[in-house]
């Protein structure tokens, strides 16, 4: 770590915090991740989820974790360094709409990292906009503290992910998901770069499922049997909705953006695209798409990137301002394999039994005449009536209370630690460093 000088903290998580710093050899930024938990052998370092993938998936949009540090028996991950994440620049929009040139790049690189990541045996788990980071052109995956091997022996937890983004057989506690949880969330992000506002943003579980009901329709036994069996197992009731086309609530995107989609919010996950189907979909064919938008005329024209490599080219996507809490290039969270607190629709981890889905015996209550002021009766206006969400909507949940164990003394709460990790204890101390991704 002494190559290293740090200047700033960018963010804090519960697992440990994000520092940039500068190399003093070369003046290169970085951001380095420092684990809260003591490690004291490599094999325990070399066996976090988020090291073991990083390390085989080396890719132009897959975040570059350039160097593992062990010093004094605390963990530093090295990682480059870049300008924001997806959520900022959304943000920064204050409600104007990208033009459909520029979602079009940031959903091909997108899907190039996703496509890299499914054929080399991995899937993400924790997809979401404050997890795709930018740096003037170039997007990249980061977070890898969830991701798992797709050949992993099931059961996997079914408390993962933000929850705005959650496959619905997630939420109906299936313990044998795989890959196209990724590819449901990726729908959600494509529309949420669409109207600049979460598509599905549950308050709850039970009504994560409820607003995907509104939008897709409720699943029929023919449409989705799996689906039936799992709220079957738990007690949830369907409720009785009919589907909402995607263009009502989607306006400013094109018939190939809206085929997408739809492809990818599929109850069914095998009915959903892979990602390599994504690659060769119509709506990456194109060139340009010109959205007849005076004030978005000046936005350049988007050739399609290579299928390898992403060119480095002046950016179109525009500076984040300095308001921002988190402009580093890696979040604070993850790096565990289990899930934190997010402002954006998450909680912390639990059991079937602590987060069991009500059924939905009754519809919502009517909204007042404030809520309704401004409202249409359209499809789409119904929609947005009843999913209550405005443009950069922020979701901060009540985290749920930490079980104290009987035994402790003092008024202090226990703390929580990674999982447990095997390995045989080695010898602690000194500044080492063991692999590095070149």
């Amino acid at each position: 770590m002494n190559r290293y000088v740090v200047s700033k903290t960018l963010g804090e998580g519960t697992y440990g915090s994000v520092l940039r710093a500068k190399n003093k050899e070369t003046g290169e930024l970085v951001a380095i991740k420092k684990m809260k938990q003591k490690f004291y052998s490599w094999e325990e370092c070399m066996k976090l989820r988020e090291i073991d993938s990083l390390r085989k998936l080396l890719h132009p949009n897959i975040v570059k974790l350039k160097e593992v540090i062990r010093e004094n028996d605390v963990l530093h991950m090295v990682f480059e360094h870049l300008e924001g994440n997806i959520y900022e620049l959304m943000k920064a929009r204050h409600g104007r709409p990208f033009p459909e040139t520029q979602v079009r790049n940031i959903m091909y690189q997108t899907c190039q990292s996703m496509n890299h990541m499914h054929k080399n045996g991995y899937f993400h788990r924790d997809m979401k906009p404050e997890n795709l980071l930018y740096s003037g052109e170039t997007v990249k995956l980061a977070d890898f503290g969830l991701a798992r091997e797709i050949r992993a022996r099931p059961p996997f937890t079914d408390y993962v992910s933000t929850r705005w983004y959650r496959a619905p057989e997630v939420l109906l506690r299936n313990p044998r998901y795989n890959s196209p949880v990724d590819i449901w969330a990726l729908g959600g992000i494509m529309a949420e770069l669409y109207t600049l506002r979460p598509l599905l943003p549950g308050a709850s579980e039970s009504d994560q499922l409820h607003k995907t009901c509104l939008v897709l329709g409720s699943p029929s036994q023919s449409q989705w049997p799996e689906g039936q069996k799992l709220a079957s197992q738990i007690g949830y009731r369907w409720p009785t909705a009919a589907p909402t086309r995607l263009d009502v609530l989607i306006k400013n995107a094109s018939p190939d953006a809206i085929k997408m989609m739809d492809l990818s919010l599929q109850w069914d996950p095998a009915n959903r695209i892979s990602a390599s189907g994504m690659l060769q979909h119509p709506y990456f064919a194109v060139g340009t798409i010109g959205d007849g938008n005076a004030s978005q005329a000046s936005a350049p024209s988007l050739s399609r990137p290579p299928a390898a490599v992403v060119t480095q080219r002046p950016s179109i996507l525009p500076a984040v301002g300095e308001q921002r809490s988190s402009a580093g290039s890696f979040p604070a969270t993850g790096g565990s394999g289990k899930n934190t607190p997010s402002s954006r629709g998450t909680g912390l981890p639990g059991g079937p039994s602590r987060h069991a889905l009500p059924a939905l015996a009754a519809p919502r209550p009517p909204m007042g005449s404030a809520e309704r002021k401004g409202v249409g009766s359209g499809a789409g206006q119904r929609y947005l009536r009843m999913a209550r969400y405005q443009p950069g909507m922020e979701q901060t949940p009540a985290l749920p209370q930490l079980k104290t164990n009987p035994s402790l003394t003092g008024s202090s709460a226990p703390k929580q630690s990674l999982p447990s990790i095997g390995g045989a204890g080695g010898a602690g101390g000194g500044a080492m460093s063991r692999w590095g991704a070149r």
